[in-house]
């Protein structure tokens, strides 16, 4: 058995922190709500369980001071907290000195100017937290050290499944894959037969939606008179010299035998060569793909790009209970929940989608941004975003910044770049975090996607400095 896990470079972190939780009577799990956070959770709770813990978890939508000091309401002698926790470093700190709990940290978010003796983060190593380790993969890691350090019977490379999950949901996968650290993990779980890794179609939904519907919403790649075209997907498909529905009912991806799937494949790069699509932006219809092997084909659990939009559906609609459970592996009344959830979750993409579209964002000299108020839910307004980069009106060469109103002394901020702005210096967590803060506001986040809160009534003051600040990195 390995002594340092998937990650060496973070081995010896580990093992202090799994050292300070075996020691611990009882210990308060806390974890952010969105799909990394879910995932994060999941993971830690399955290694305390294994490691004859008794624990509690508690999920937050953000962490700040009043959030910790609920925390540290509950009297454990240890908190861990999972996916957040580095950034609110300060004042978790201050809680430690008080005597309260003893933090142990998980996560993988730009740390606050502090020091706690437990604190596990890739950033700490020299590991990018934005592309190479999750929040999840952090906990993946801290478990595999409580399995060594604890002496278990029971191992938790499974739980490198669930971790793959996380990394995917935040939008780690460069390139349609896993790099870095993550390689470590992807590994490990193909080792331990619970992951499987493979070459396919990068589009979204190749487990569950029906064929013309997994090209109409090909928005990864915008392929003329099939993506965003119900009746342009169907001619497509009745074109191809390949029988595609099964009862009269269309089949999806994974219905279609191997010689099929190229058949489909080919003749969709012809159709998007022939209509003038660029050949960097072909190139990225095919992608590396992460199965979880034990999950049936065919639904949501199976891919980990759907099942990480299945977790985001139940935390965003407050019932990260949900989603934990569709982790632990309620396959009854949870799943059943969370693809209600999902379907609501759909709809409202769709609608605040459609809503930028029509209302339009606002070019500044070095972004983008619109205001949704009341219109899309704050929850959602960073999906949104993301979602509407590139399309019509909307420039993929500057970031876009959302807000939505949070409630009435508060307005929530969320930002979302390209791996291209990256590269030219673009770091969103710093964009977020200095320009919230001089408007009396706070946030931070990763390079490519990071969120605030700021005061209501200082949104143009904040664009404004915002926009100063993207200028600054990005000459």
């Amino acid at each position: 058995m390995s002594t340092t896990g998937p990650v060496p470079d973070l081995a010896g972190r580990a093992s202090a922190c799994a050292d300070r939780l075996l020691e611990s009577d009882a210990v308060l799990l806390a974890s952010h709500i969105d799909a990394d956070g879910l995932t994060s959770a999941a993971v830690a709770s399955t290694a305390l369980e294994r490691a004859g813990l008794a624990f509690e978890t508690v999920f937050k939508k953000q962490l700040d001071e009043t959030e910790i000091a609920t925390i540290a309401a509950r009297e454990y002698d240890t908190v861990l907290f999972t996916d957040f926790g580095s950034g609110q470093l300060d004042a978790i700190a201050a809680h430690e000195r008080a005597g309260d709990f003893d933090p142990v940290i998980a996560d993988h978010h730009q740390p606050a100017d502090a020091e706690t003796e437990f604190h596990l983060n890739p950033l700490l190593e020299g590991i990018d937290g934005a592309s190479e380790l999750s929040g999840a993969g952090a906990a993946y890691v801290l478990a595999r050290a409580l399995e060594e350090r604890g002496g278990q019977s029971t191992g938790n490379r499974d739980l490198a499944a669930l971790a793959v999950v996380g990394a995917v949901g935040d939008m780690q996968a460069v390139g349609g894959e896993l790099v870095g650290a993550n390689r470590g993990i992807v590994e490990e779980g193909v080792e331990a037969g619970v992951l499987a890794e493979g070459t396919d179609l990068s589009l979204y939904g190749k487990q569950t939606r029906p064929l013309p519907k997994l090209f109409e919403y090909a928005t990864e790649v915008q392929i003329p008179g099939v993506s965003g075209d119900e009746a342009g997907s169907v001619r497509f498909l009745e074109g191809l010299d390949v029988d595609l529905k099964e009862a009269g009912e269309w089949r999806t991806w994974v219905d279609l035998s191997d010689g099929e799937r190229q058949t489909v494949a080919s003749a969709l790069v012809k159709h998007a060569v022939q209509r003038g699509v660029p050949a960097k932006k072909i190139n990225t219809l095919v992608g590396t793909t992460y199965e979880l092997v034990d999950e049936p084909r065919g639904t949501e659990l199976r891919d980990a790009s759907e099942f990480s939009t299945l977790l985001n559906a139940t935390a965003r609609y407050e019932r990260a209970d949900v989603g934990l459970g569709v982790c632990l592996g309620n396959r009854e009344g949870a799943l059943d929940r969370a693809q209600t959830l999902l379907s609501n979750h759909r709809r409202n993409l769709s609608e605040g989608l459609e809503y930028v579209r029509r209302e339009g964002v606002t070019h500044e000299d070095h972004l983008q941004w619109f205001d949704a108020g009341d219109a899309i839910r704050e929850t959602i307004v960073g999906i949104v975003a993301g979602m509407a980069l590139g399309t019509d009106g909307v420039s993929a060469s500057k970031p876009i910044v959302a807000l939505a109103r949070k409630n009435e002394e508060e307005t929530k901020v969320s930002a979302r770049g390209t791996g291209t702005l990256v590269r030219e210096g673009l770091d969103l967590s710093a964009v977020m975090g200095e320009a919230s803060r001089s408007v009396g506001g706070d946030g931070g986040g990763h390079d490519i996607a990071a969120g605030a809160t700021v005061p209501a009534g200082t949104e143009q003051a904040f664009v404004d400095a915002a926009d100063d600040i993207v200028a600054d990195q990005t000459g």
